[in-house]
This record gives C-alpha cells, structure tokens and sequence, in this order.
C-alpha cells in the first residue's frame, strides 16, 4: 500500500473509533466554564445571576439581610475577590470597604462594573433625607453631596441595572451573547410587569397617603417615580439613632403631613421608630425591605419589590391585590 492509502485508511479508522457508542468527543470530555461573578448586596446578587443564568457562576460578598453601608469584608472574602472573572457592585459609595478591597487583590485584567454609577448621571443623585439632611457619615466614606446609593427599589434604574450586566458579561465572553440577550430580554419582561404593577399599587392608595416615612433611607428614587412623597427617614446619616431633637421634629411633621403609618425593616431594628409611632398614633410596620430578600418560593428581588408593595399599599388605604398578578420567580431556579 503506496503513502497515500496508509493515509486513507488512518483517517477512516479514526472515524469509525470516533463514532463507536459510549465514546464521548474531545470537545465534549471538557468541561464547560463558567465565568466566575462576584456582586454584593442581595438584589444586585439576584439580578445578575438571572441575567447570567447557566453560563455564570455569582457570589454574593454582602450576606442577606446585612446592612451594605457597614460591612466590612473579611480575609475570606478576599480570596473570593481574588477568584474573579468580573466584579459588580452597587457603587455610589455604598460598598466602599468591598470596592477598596477588591481593587487590591483582584487580577489586573478584571473590571469592576459601578451599575449605579453608570445607571444615572450626577445630575440624577438623590440625597440623604435623614437627619442632618444631605451629610452621610465621612467613617463610611461619605461626604456632604455624596449620593444616596439605593437605586434599585425604582424599578426602571434596576432595569437599566439588567442591561449593565449584559452588555458587561457580552464583553467578557462574547461567545454566550446569545444567552445573555435572552435571559435579559426576558427578565426585563418580568420587570416591565413589575413597574406596572407598582404604578397600579400607588394608584389605589389615596392620593393624601402616598407618603413614606421610613428608618433608614432606601426609597429617595422609589417616590418619584411612582407618584409618591418620602416625608422622612428617621436613621440618621451616620446610622446611629436620631437624638431627641431630632425626634421631635419628625413628630412634628408626621403629625402635620397626617400620615397613616411608618416603615421600618427587621434589618434596622428601632426602638425609636415604636416610639415615634406612640407618640403619633400611627401605625408602626417594620417588614419593607432594600436588601433583604424574602424566603422561598419568592426568593428574588421581584419577590422582595412585590412584598414591599403589598405591604406598603395595605398600610396605606391601598389595595394589596395589586401586586398578586407579578411572578416572583427566578429564570433559573
């Protein structure tokens, strides 16, 4: 047999072993890897894992439920850090112990994607509405005309927060766009029916409630979009409790604006907001929530957003069916 047909007959033979039952491909005997997310707080946490869906692997630094404005990474956490493919915070100053951190130890090549701060412009910040009004607490690295950080309960900005992430995982790894186009056009999906929903909530609430008055500042780009007024939040800028001064004058103004109730959350336990709602003869609810996601089946930030509102629109003369209709689940279990 001359060269040429030892040739023919080895790439044959290749073929047939190849196509033998039982045998698995070259390709197909390597594992697939998935790129390696490292988030922050609960809701960005859940955001980004529905966005990256299988192709992904994301893990969040800030445990649910823990205040993101005082945490304070530990070692281990630096190894996660370390780990990374690609890092996604919040920004607008409220991780910035984590931010310091990861900058430090992460691989030269990885970015850090701010979604607040590339979500809204200057322009756009909303501030502090505690008191003292408009200072945060330089400790946390907060100064006067920072940015009140919490985007997200405004759904619009959390969609934007969706098309942040992924236009972020395209760049890193092009060859899942097609995965992440389709998670994130279905999750946006999910959002659109969520912002409907609220929108309907605050209808239902009458006009002379729609006012907020909560512990800790979390809802500064909730109000405006949906039709609402946050008359106060009572945790001062350096998350400490308000003085008796200070208390007064929250009296004082729940009294004349005629608020039906106040919100606090099981993550800012407040003596001072039972307090205050004695003093005022209101109702006194401690279950909204920024960060802290609720328990299955509705695991997810639009678990969370939806709980908020049924919530919320209760206490205030609204009707809490109006969030039923808004599925809760994740894309991906």
């Amino acid at each position: 047999m001359n060269t040429s047909g030892k040739i023919i007959v080895m790439i044959l033979n290749a073929f047939v072993i190849s196509t033998l039952p039982g045998k698995v491909q070259a390709d197909e005997a390597i594992p697939r890897r998935q790129i390696n997310i490292v988030t922050t707080v609960a809701p960005i946490t859940n955001i980004v894992r529905n966005i990256g869906g299988s192709n992904t692997h994301v893990t969040g630094i800030v445990p649910d439920g823990a205040d993101s404005h005082t945490f304070e990474p530990v070692p281990t956490d630096a190894k996660v850090l370390e780990s990374a493919d690609i890092i996604i915070v919040n920004g607008l100053d409220l991780e910035l112990p984590t931010v310091k951190l990861a900058e430090k130890v992460k691989k030269p090549s990885v970015q850090i994607v701010r979604l607040g701060d590339q979500a809204i412009s200057k322009k756009e910040w909303q501030y502090d509405a505690s008191y003292p009004r408009h200072i945060h607490d330089s400790s946390h690295g907060h100064t006067q005309g920072h940015p009140n950080p919490h985007l997200w309960p405004n759904i619009a900005l959390a969609m934007r927060y969706a098309e942040i992430t992924r236009d972020s995982l395209i760049s890193l790894d092009p060859a899942n766009k097609a995965d992440y186009i389709a998670n994130t056009a279905a999750y946006l999906a999910k959002l659109k029916k969520l912002d409907s929903a609220i929108f309907t909530c605050v209808r239902s609430i009458p006009e002379k409630n729609r006012k907020l008055v909560t512990y800790h500042d979390s809802f500064a780009y909730f109000a405006p979009r949906y039709g609402m007024k946050v008359i106060a939040a009572v945790q001062p800028s350096d998350f400490s409790e308000p003085s008796p001064r200070e208390i007064i004058r929250i009296i004082k103004q729940i009294r004349q604006e005629n608020v039906p109730a106040i919100f606090g959350s099981e993550v800012f336990p407040s003596k001072t907001m039972e307090q205050i709602a004695r003093e005022t003869r209101v109702r006194f609810i401690d279950q909204l929530s920024d960060d802290e996601l609720p328990p299955p089946p509705d695991h997810s930030f639009i678990g969370m957003m939806a709980n908020n509102m049924r919530i919320m629109t209760g206490a205030l003369g609204g009707n809490p069916a109006c969030i039923a209709e808004v599925e809760t689940k994740n894309l991906l279990p």
